[in-house]
């Protein structure tokens, strides 16, 4: 299983720069990869681009950006444009967000989910893949080509927990991200489901790249109950509401990988059973000594990178 962070804006960051530096910093670290949440920060897209202009061989992707606010042509010219920039090192994570954000922040009707990402696929894998599309569906009529300097192909994943969005990916995409799903709801459900989309595709086998938050602590009791009130949104959103329920757990704080070195790298190894084939750990702080809790951490998942 590789083993990368999840990264974004630099807490205190002045300004890209800042942010940048510490994507080269996780490189230098020896991980993996690196991943990108699009929230309501910097466009992680061109945090990428400038990154991989200061690095030459780590993977970086989305973990996602959502789809409505862009249409699939313009996410397909940034994103092949990203790939020239990284030579090569992109993957782009897609996702539809959830309806609050989609209809309570933007405006925008989140009627009818997956046709949406079925459709917004079917218009970006063709320019992703040969750089030219012609499609005419119901949401999207969309026919061009992109001529992009240095743009190679790249893999797309998207965010899938319910039964038809974890078909659509296994038979469209490279597989899945995930994020607040447990071991137990990767091994019964995320997995089963997903490679058997993709078998029944004539696919490779999927990629399942699984987030979560990560503390390495003596208390582990603080640490999940830190866990739950820094992540407890998660546990009143639908979609993560049912993969909580998939895996028989109460909230977030019981999937967030917590205790001290040997409990979390069981947890970590867990996953890896699960099916699990890639993770990135947000590292949340616990205790009075927040940077040197997070510096616990990384230790311990750096040293991991290659063993699990």
């Amino acid at each position: 299983m590789k083993i990368g962070l999840m990264m974004g804006d630099v807490p205190g960051a002045k300004n890209a720069s800042d942010s940048v530096d510490a994507i080269v910093a996780v490189e230098t670290d020896g991980f993996d990869s690196a991943w990108f949440g699009q929230v309501f920060g910097s466009d992680v897209m061109t945090l990428i681009a400038l990154a991989g202009q200061r690095t030459s061989r780590i993977e970086l992707g989305t973990a996602v950006v959502p789809t409505y606010a862009r249409h699939p042509f313009a996410m397909a010219q940034q994103a092949l444009t990203v790939q020239s920039a990284t030579q090569g090192r992109f993957t782009l994570g897609i996702g539809l967000s959830h309806a609050p954000v989609i209809e309570g922040m933007w405006g925008l009707s989140y009627d009818k989910p997956a046709r949406h990402m079925r459709e917004y696929l079917a218009v970006l894998t063709p320019l992703l893949t040969e750089f030219k599309v012609a499609y005419r569906g119901e949401l999207f009529r969309t026919m061009g080509a992109l001529q992009i300097p240095g743009a190679t192909p790249l893999p797309v994943m998207i965010a899938a927990l319910a039964p038809v969005m974890l078909k659509i990916a296994g038979e469209h995409t490279a597989g899945t991200i995930t994020w607040m799903t447990g071991a137990k709801a990767i091994e019964t459900h995320i997995g089963p489901k997903l490679r058997a989309a993709a078998a029944g595709a004539g696919r490779p086998a999927p990629r399942i790249a699984v987030g979560l938050p990560v503390a390495v602590t003596d208390d582990e009791a603080a640490g999940r109950a830190r866990a739950g009130q820094i992540f407890q949104m998660y546990g009143q959103l639908p979609n993560y509401r049912r993969i909580l329920d998939v895996g028989g757990v109460p909230g977030p704080a019981e999937v967030a990988l917590i205790g001290d070195e040997a409990s979390v790298e069981g947890q970590l190894r867990e996953l890896a059973s699960s099916g699990a084939t890639d993770f990135f750990g947000a590292i949340m702080p616990v205790g009075d000594d927040a940077a040197g809790s997070m510096a616990r951490t990384r230790a311990l998942l750096k040293s991991l990178v290659g063993k699990i």
